[in-house]
């Protein structure tokens, strides 16, 4: 009985640990003080960080990023929540089609994608602009956003809303009042996924940043062709840690919004 828990345990710990070690090493070079991408590093230092946080070449690519993946929050979640509250609405003949369309920039590939952003946008001017590349991000997370809130409005019980409208209460009211405090634990997950998919975004950005909309990846992108040094290290593990860090706030989340959903279904009439 302990053979069959303890093979199964170091089964698990190796392919967790192959599917980790080239993130460890990343992180591992980003403390290097060599001149060069090396591993293992001569010696350990911040030596790269301080290059980072000292370059405008790099910091400008990061504020950009952090502006468009913020404008992308509020655009996608409002209109990810809204969209998936009027999937709820809709009859049940009509909700999956819907939902395909919506979710289709999660199924085509993302090259696809980018090229027919790239074709769109280019005919308006918005190859190289910060404002396109907020809309065309909004385009990617905004099926995150559904997906989540979806969810959430799936484990609300119906008689809350009948309820309320039953004593009065308009459906502006019933929304704001009963029906968006149920589900704003989605809603957060969503703006939390929206966010990373933004800030992590790459391919799209390779085709409309031109030179106006340099983001983070981008930069990244073209340490990697023109010039290697361990700064990109040192940038990587940062983005790394923020997407780890909003992972498990999502995940914190998740766990929130199922007890919301089992404290209301108990309370129900």
């Amino acid at each position: 009985m302990t053979a069959n828990r303890i093979l199964p345990a170091i089964a698990v710990g190796l392919i967790l640990l192959f599917l980790a070690f080239p993130i460890l090493v990343v992180v591992i070079v980003s403390f290097s003080s060599a001149t060069y991408l090396t591993f293992p590093p001569p010696a350990f230092g911040l030596k790269w960080y301080a290059a980072y946080f000292g370059s405008a070449d790099w910091l400008r690519p990061t504020w950009l990023s952090l502006w468009v993946a913020g404008a992308v929050v509020i655009l996608s979640t409002t209109l990810g929540t809204l969209a998936a509250i009027g999937i709820a609405r809709l009859p049940r003949a009509l909700r999956l089609p819907v939902t395909g369309l919506i979710l289709s920039p999660l199924i085509v590939p993302v090259i696809v994608v980018a090229i027919g952003i790239y074709y769109a946008f280019s005919r308006y001017g918005l190859v190289g602009s910060p404002f396109g590349m907020v809309l065309a991000h909004t385009c990617l997370a905004v099926p995150f956003v559904v997906t989540s809130v979806s969810a959430s409005l799936a484990g609300i019980d119906p008689r809350l809303e009948q309820a309320a409208l039953s004593l009065g209460a308009t459906p502006r009211a019933t929304f704001f009042q009963v029906t968006l405090p149920l589900i704003r634990p989605g809603v957060l997950v969503g703006a939390l996924f929206a966010f990373i998919s933004s800030f992590d975004e790459l391919v799209v950005s390779l085709f409309l940043s031109g030179s106006g909309a340099v983001t983070l990846p981008r930069r990244m992108w073209d340490d990697l062709r023109f010039q290697i040094d361990p700064t990109i290290a040192a940038v990587s593990t940062l983005t790394v840690a923020l997407t780890v860090l909003l992972m498990a706030g999502a995940h914190l989340l998740r766990r929130r919004s199922e007890q919301v959903r089992t404290t209301a279904s108990s309370s129900a009439p």
